[in-house]
């Protein structure tokens, strides 16, 4: 087939203005192959459920598709949205990952001291045992006083009801509410080092 510079950027712009498969076959490209796939790919159909993302405290829409089972199905940005207009970073557009990920843990693994393998625990087990080794470090470094500087090169013995030997690392998986708790907590407790990851 012969096509001239004008037909050429004629079709080639029909391309791009959306008119893909029919002018596409006008430069001879046999689109049959990919569009039988497409009919074969699964629509993700269900009741959609407007929702926030969880990760910071930017609060982009989602919209969280379920099907009639209950089953979630798919995650998408909300372009009613007036905050993220739809969009979404690259860890709200990964949202799924966290309801649907064969890789994701599900129960309590705990590797004792001196162990070469993990066991699963009882979630109560777990819950107990960190409240328990949290309380007898906390209770073992705890400081009701401490010597400060007094800004005039000497020092002032102060109350301070700290402790260094615990720390905090949030994960970027906690929402603001949850950050908000967590702090309250950590500092109810004295731990000065506290961090949160929620970075991208």
């Amino acid at each position: 087939m012969k096509l001239s510079r004008r037909k050429f950027l004629k079709v080639t712009s029909g391309v791009v203005g959306g008119g893909v498969a029919a002018e596409l076959g006008l430069l001879g490209v046999n689109t049959a192959a990919a569009a039988a796939k497409a009919g074969k790919v699964p629509i993700k159909t269900g009741r959609q459920v407007p929702s926030i993302c969880p990760y910071c405290a930017v609060g982009c829409g989602q919209i969280v598709t379920v099907s009639d089972a209950g089953e979630i199905v798919d995650i998408q940005g909300n372009p009613d949205s007036p905050i993220s207009q739809g969009t979404l970073c690259p860890k709200g557009a990964a949202t799924f990952q966290l309801v649907k990920n064969e890789q994701r843990w599900t129960t309590v693994k705990y590797r004792a001291p001196g162990s070469d393998r993990w066991e699963e625990k009882p979630l109560d087990w777990a819950m107990h045992r960190i409240a328990e080794l949290t309380k007898k470090t906390r209770d073992a470094h705890f400081n009701e006083f401490q010597e400060l500087p007094d800004g005039k090169d000497g020092t002032v013995k102060k109350r301070v009801m700290n402790t260094y030997a615990l720390a905090s690392l949030g994960g970027a998986t906690m929402d603001n509410e949850w950050n908000y708790l967590h702090q309250k907590l950590m500092h109810g407790l004295g731990v000065v080092y506290l961090e949160n990851q929620a970075r991208i």
